[in-house]
């Protein structure tokens, strides 16, 4: 990939926006969401600008940009009508190992802005490298007409609760399981009942396992939707082989990757409440399939 997607934090984050014009207020009203130290240069300033100044969240400083102004920032983004002076300031950025923008020129990018859904704690961010930037926009209507607001104050509540949980449940999979619960219970809504879903989620914590089991005739692809949350819960990925990259893909990343273990292997990964997945030939799932029934054969269209 071209673009890596990165989350930055922005407390500490010092950023200059060269232009104040309706091009430079666009890329201001997402960056005065930040905790950035935000300064603007420019000779023109647009309304939208103007206020951001009178309510102090940003510094203006109204005259030309000089390229003495390219330094001890974080992140340069150029927004003047002036294409040269762009480029200019854009090598200049370049030169002192400074990460540029180049408003509507990728070319002369160091890093790009992707399309953002915003629900507080929940940041969704799309991109296309560049490539097709209304299609981006297409799809962030669509998640955004899909992700209720709920979910702002949603994720507030969690963060809130977190060290409690992790204290009530010292183990990891204790505390994986509770949240597995609660999502389940509660969705996507922040209301009175999510109180009750949150206390409920303590009780019954069962730590029964999960293995799955896919053989390398299966067509990855094919496989039913339902399958993919699956994959996601997937603490152990064992195989004989090289996974198809697909497969890989769907796999959660952090999932621990290995050799086929014993029978008495996973027979205790299983009882300790480990989500396993076993990727073989055929011959090899039926045998595993044999010793432990409850295991899910994943195939195409079927779960």
């Amino acid at each position: 990939m071209q673009y890596f997607p990165l989350f930055v934090d922005t407390s500490k984050l010092k950023v200059l926006l060269v232009g104040a014009g309706d091009v430079a207020s666009r890329k201001l009203e997402l960056l005065a969401r930040t905790h950035a130290e935000i300064l603007v240069i420019a000779t023109d300033i647009s309304i939208e600008v103007s206020k951001y100044a009178q309510q102090g969240r940003i510094t203006l400083i109204k005259r030309g940009v000089t390229p003495d102004d390219i330094r001890g920032v974080d992140l340069v983004y150029l927004a003047t009508a002036d294409d040269r002076l762009n480029a200019e300031l854009a090598r200049i950025a370049d030169s002192r190992r400074i990460w540029v923008n180049v408003v509507d020129n990728p070319e002369l990018c160091r890093f790009i802005t992707p399309s953002i859904v915003d629900r507080g704690r929940l940041q969704i961010a799309i991109s296309t490298a560049g490539a097709a930037p209304v299609f981006a926009r297409e799809l962030r209507a669509r998640l955004e007409s899909w992700l209720p607001q709920s979910l702002t104050p949603l994720f507030d509540f969690v963060a809130e609760k977190r060290k409690e949980v992790q204290l009530k449940l010292p183990e990891f999979k204790q505390r994986k399981l509770f949240w597995e619960h609660f999502f389940r219970a509660n969705g996507d809504n922040f209301d009175d009942d999510t109180h009750v879903h949150y206390d409920n989620g303590f009780q019954g914590l069962s730590t029964a396992g999960v293995i799955l089991l896919i053989d390398d005739e299966t067509q990855v692809s094919l496989l039913p939707i339902a399958a993919m949350p699956l994959m996601q819960k997937l603490d152990h990925v064992f195989s004989a082989e090289e996974l198809p990259f697909i497969l890989n893909e769907f796999v959660r990343r952090d999932a621990e990757r290995g050799d086929l273990p014993s029978l008495s292997e996973l027979t205790k990964l299983y009882e300790s409440g480990q989500a396993c997945l076993m990727y073989a030939d055929k011959e090899t799932v039926s045998q595993l399939k044999t010793h432990f029934p409850m295991a899910k054969h994943l195939r195409a269209g079927i779960i």
